[in-house]
């Protein structure tokens, strides 16, 4: 098969969700595919550390897509006129965006339909992109793929016309470095980034959806209620609509046991994550919840919400909590500071849990959806 394939989130020093699982897919299917062709397109200039060995052609095509009316021109007027001249008989999109314009068949990503349930944390031009392409894209593409059975469920239940036929579960994975470490190195870990104290830790954006607002005031009831010297460590870059977790933080009685570490290094977060007593991931919408499924590879307890794609991640290894009740979340915290017995049977169902999600199952999967797509 000749394989295009929609690179744009491979950005060197920046890969996040959609990065992490383009990268983890399409480098299996160069491998474990030789014979096939694969054109990877990239909307700005690419880094040769994402270019597999393999027969891939890397193109760079215009303009660098990141507005929405960029969106529009990268998908609807430059993307057809590339497919066509390079007689891609497939095309994938590991981001949720298509092309209604190109004939060539499709399979798409959709990751979340977080833009639906929470539109007021969407920049409205953007919003309204969402709201009348995202169905469209999904109409418009042979094969869809979802992150989880959650995600799943919610395209069919929002728009009815996608057959339930059409969609099939390829989840995350975990990559390589997400492993339990030694308790000399732990300990390393939490003087480097607490001074030696006992934490808890959160990854991710810095928005109001990751519900960073309400852990705050749970780590304060927690501290208030047990007089533990244990910090809380927030990781990820601020992104926007952060006024309101700026006022949780200044208003927090215990702001001086917080930190915002930023995004962190490749090679840092899993020490970071697997030194920490728990991780806290209480989001509000999740279409899967990587970061609790590096927790469970790391022997972390985890602390997370108990809707939306957590619960179908987590099992029955994590504490699930209501993530609107900051009570619940304190509670739950200190349960795991109180009961090192519960921490270590959550990390023993973790292990059994985690053997459901591999990258090399989900680009299996990929594969035969673009197969299927194209044939």
């Amino acid at each position: 098969m000749r394989i295009a394939i929609n690179t744009r989130f491979l950005l060197p020093g920046r890969l996040e969700g959609i990065g992490w699982y383009t990268w983890e897919v399409v480098r299996r299917l160069v491998e474990n595919h030789p014979d096939d062709e694969f054109l990877f397109l990239f909307d700005r200039p690419f880094a040769p550390e994402f270019i597999p060995p393999g027969r891939v052609t890397a193109h760079q095509v215009f303009p660098p897509a990141r507005h929405p009316l960029l969106w529009w021109w990268w998908f609807e007027m430059s993307l057809p006129r590339v497919l066509k001249a390079w007689g891609a008989e497939v095309f994938f999109s590991p981001d949720g965006y298509g092309s209604l314009r190109s004939g060539v068949p499709t399979v798409l990503v959709t990751h979340d339909l977080a833009f639906n349930h929470f539109p007021a944390q969407v920049p409205p031009l953007v919003r309204h992109y969402y709201q009348y392409f995202t169905p469209r894209y999904l109409e418009r593409a042979q094969r869809v793929l979802t992150v989880s059975e959650y995600v799943r469920g919610d395209i069919l239940q929002t728009y009815p016309v996608i057959p339930p036929t059409k969609i099939t579960v390829a989840p995350n994975g975990v990559r390589e470095g997400f492993v339990p470490l030694a308790a000399a190195e732990q300990t390393a870990i939490r003087q480097q980034y607490a001074g030696g104290d006992p934490y808890f830790f959160y990854v991710g954006a810095m928005h109001p959806r990751k519900n960073v607002e309400r852990l705050i005031a749970a780590f304060d009831l927690f501290r208030r209620r047990t007089g533990a010297n244990v910090r809380l460590l927030l990781g990820g870059r601020l992104a926007w609509q952060t006024g309101s977790l700026r006022e949780a933080y200044e208003n927090a009685e215990y702001r001086e046991a917080i930190t915002f570490l930023g995004y962190l290094p490749e090679s840092e977060l899993p020490k970071v994550l697997g030194s920490a007593l728990a991780l806290t991931y209480v989001s509000m919408e999740e279409g899967f919840g990587v970061p609790v499924l590096e927790a469970l590879h790391t022997e972390t307890p985890v602390i997370t919400s108990n809707r939306s794609s957590l619960p179908e991640v987590a099992g029955e290894a994590a504490l699930l909590v209501d993530p609107t009740d900051p009570e619940a979340i304190a509670a739950a915290l200190q349960q795991l500071w109180e009961q090192p017995g519960l921490r270590e049977e959550l990390v023993v169902k973790g292990r059994q849990q985690r053997e459901r999600f591999h990258w090399a199952a989900t680009a299996e999967i990929v594969y035969a959806q673009l197969r299927l797509a194209a044939f």
